[in-house]
């Protein structure tokens, strides 16, 4: 296995729609050998978000810009982003949530690359949920979503 590839050559993009939420995702780490890091390429149409406004609590994120200009939401501002840009996004919470926006009328294409965490606590700030997310990505031992807010007694449902 070549410990590189070309972004040209890549021709294995999934396709997501739902809603405003879309893209065009191809993934590239297991292409590359790679253990630790994760890889892909996301192309996002005019008015398409990948995910959700969302922070983590374990693993950090980072984008690359390749083509196009959108905007990103982070914490509580939202910035203009373009070709070249390069975007950190370090573990913590709502003060660092992110999310890309395509609000342009082209298509916006970024490189990511993001650390791969056992175990990882994502939120939500917009719709107050909180995922729990432990093993490797893709093959999670143990997932689960919940709406924000609900605190139980250490006790609660015990014998």
């Amino acid at each position: 296995m070549k410990p590189f590839i070309n972004l040209d050559e890549l021709t294995n993009y999934e396709t997501t729609d739902k809603g405003p939420f879309g893209e065009r995702y191809a993934a590239v780490s297991g292409h590359i050998g790679a253990q630790k890091l994760g890889y892909s390429v996301t192309i996002l149409a005019p008015n398409k978000r990948v995910c959700p406004f969302h922070s983590h609590r374990a693993s950090e994120e980072m984008f690359l810009i390749l083509e196009g200009e959108g905007t990103l939401r982070f914490g509580d501002k939202s910035y203009p982003i373009k070709k070249h840009d390069i975007i950190a996004c370090p573990p913590g919470g709502p003060e660092v949530a992110h999310q890309i926006i395509n609000t342009s009328q082209q298509d916006l294409k970024y490189l990511s690359l993001s650390t791969h965490e056992a175990v990882d606590v994502c939120e939500y700030p917009d719709s107050q949920k909180v995922k729990t997310m432990v093993g490797k990505r893709g093959k999670r031992d143990f997932e689960q979503m919940v709406r924000a807010g609900e605190n139980l007694d250490y006790y609660d449902g015990e014998l």
